[in-house]
């Protein structure tokens, strides 16, 4: 059993649901107690622009046309099952249309992709527009000439802020391309 001031938890009983119902029970911040931020947004964007990422786009199809965003927050859950994951802004308009069709492809962009990195960030246009890619098996589309590609069925979805976290179940990936992966580093496409 582990105890706060917060909440007791029973960790010798915990399901699949636990971890959102110990959450919903939890006011503002654990660690600290404090309910509201006062992290200035731009400190936090210069802070955590510190850390290195790559840039992945996520795809998928609505009906009969492809849909993609751009995302540097993709990462690996879980080996098994094989779980991975990303996050998306609650105020993207491509975001929805991804998690209501339920199947989504992460197409890893290797270092001489910047051009489709920056299609896939823009809003109000033909994101494919001059990008070639092909229907997967599993019917989304895939980026030609990406380092790595991952297609996976939403598993589950967490709200985060002004973000949801999406977990993904792996169903088919590969890496058709040996080569370096577009970094993202201190707001840049480049490390300096």
């Amino acid at each position: 059993m582990i105890s706060s001031s917060f909440v007791n938890i029973d960790v010798e009983n915990l399901d699949a649901n636990s971890y959102d119902k110990i959450m919903d029970t939890m006011p503002g911040s654990v660690a600290t107690g404090l309910a509201v931020s006062t992290i200035e947004p731009q400190v936090f964007r210069r802070v955590l622009g510190q850390f290195l990422t790559g840039v992945a786009v996520i795809s998928a199809m609505d009906g009969e046309e492809p849909v993609g965003l751009t995302v540097g927050s993709f990462f690996s859950v879980s080996l098994d099952p094989p779980l991975v994951g990303f996050c998306a802004a609650l105020s993207s308009k491509t975001w929805p249309v991804i998690r209501r069709g339920g199947r989504f492809c992460v197409n890893v962009l290797a270092a001489d992709q910047e051009s489709v990195c920056r299609s896939f960030a823009r809003t109000g246009t033909d994101k494919f527009q001059g990008v070639s890619w092909a229907l997967s098996d599993g019917g989304c589309p895939r980026l030609d000439d990406v380092i790595a590609w991952i297609e996976c069925d939403i598993e589950v979805v967490h709200g985060a802020g002004d973000h949801e976290i999406c977990i993904g179940r792996v169903r088919a990936l590969g890496d058709p391309r040996f080569s370096v992966p577009l970094p993202f580093f201190r707001g840049q496409h480049q490390i300096n």
